[in-house]
């Protein structure tokens, strides 16, 4: 027992790396900020989504549900693309001046709360939104059916399927085209930038 004790505290002490202890006021504050804004944007949403599928026929109330998925994987790949980009091609590209370097280059430095607000905030509100939105249309269609629950239960696996699986894709395509992606993301951003602008 000592013997194991023995080898346990030098294990720890021969870590090579550290791990820091506290929070830092301003990951503290991105936090609450995150938190507060995810529930003011997740009411607007539902209830946008809520008033827009209310009247809707059922198959515009499908595509509905499928662009809500199709957007939490479009922004699951841009949130996975900024933590995985190389800063030096942008570097020279923002030398160069060429249009949405410097966007891109503000990105990357900003990873973490990109990623959180791409993945977290819009990827979870989207799956929120998604999962609501199939079932205000199972019941508007199946409601006087005896196996709703059944259709509700496969409906919401179907949802869950295609936003895992798509999740899934996006992965891979954010990885192996981070820097294409941020480049993209920040020439768009940049039409947003109304300061002065030299173009490449």
């Amino acid at each position: 027992m000592k013997q194991t004790d023995k080898y346990k505290k030098a294990s720890r002490q021969n870590i090579p790396v550290k791990r820091k202890t506290g929070f830092e006021k301003r990951h503290v504050l991105w936090g609450i900020f995150i938190t507060v804004f995810s529930f003011g944007l997740s009411l607007l949403v539902l209830f946008a989504s809520t008033g827009l599928l209310g009247e809707a026929q059922p198959a515009f109330s499908f595509v509905v549900v499928l662009v809500i998925i199709f957007t939490g994987v479009v922004f699951d790949v841009i949130g996975i693309a900024v933590t995985a980009a190389d800063e030096t091609p942008f570097h020279s590209m923002a030398s160069k001046k060429i249009r949405g370097a410097r966007q891109s280059l503000i990105l990357i430095r900003n990873a973490p709360r990109v990623s959180s607000f791409c993945n977290d905030v819009v990827g979870d509100i989207c799956g929120v939104v998604s999962g609501v939105a199939g079932t205000s249309i199972v019941y508007r269609l199946f409601a006087a059916s005896g196996d709703i629950s059944l259709i509700e239960t496969i409906t919401g696996a179907l949802i869950a399927a295609f936003t895992v699986g798509g999740k899934a894709f996006a992965k891979n395509i954010g990885m192996n085209n981070s820097n294409y992606i941020v480049y993209w993301v920040g020439r768009i951003l940049s039409c947003f930038y109304f300061g002065k602008r030299k173009r490449g």
